[in-house]
């Protein structure tokens, strides 16, 4: 399963409580699409499935779909705030290669 630092479950709590609805999972997949031919997606679902894999960490349900779990199962999620970015990161150890923008892996 992907791992989620504590650091991005604690941004992924903060947009939660935006929401003002604690029901809702962190989604993320992989989709065809990108210039490298695949790219992540990663949003608050509330439409669960029972064909979903789902686990949580540090208070957050992660839900990914059983067709991108064996892309993200040793992926990890993080949020990161400098003066260059900011927002969630993902680092695939399973992606072969990626394209220049950093969103899209093959």
């Amino acid at each position: 399963m992907i791992q989620l630092t504590e650091t991005a479950a604690g941004k992924v709590k903060d947009l939660l409580l935006e929401e003002g609805r604690p029901d809702i999972a962190l989604r993320v997949a992989v989709q065809p699409g990108g210039c490298s031919g695949l790219r992540y997606a990663m949003y608050l679902d509330d439409q669960l499935s029972e064909k979903d894999v789902s686990e949580e960490q540090f208070g957050v349900r992660v839900v990914i779909d059983r067709m991108s779990v064996p892309y993200l199962s040793e992926a990890k999620i993080d949020f990161v705030d400098t003066l260059e970015a900011s927002g969630f990161t993902i680092d695939n150890p399973m992606a072969q290669g990626s394209c220049a923008c950093g969103h899209s892996f093959h």
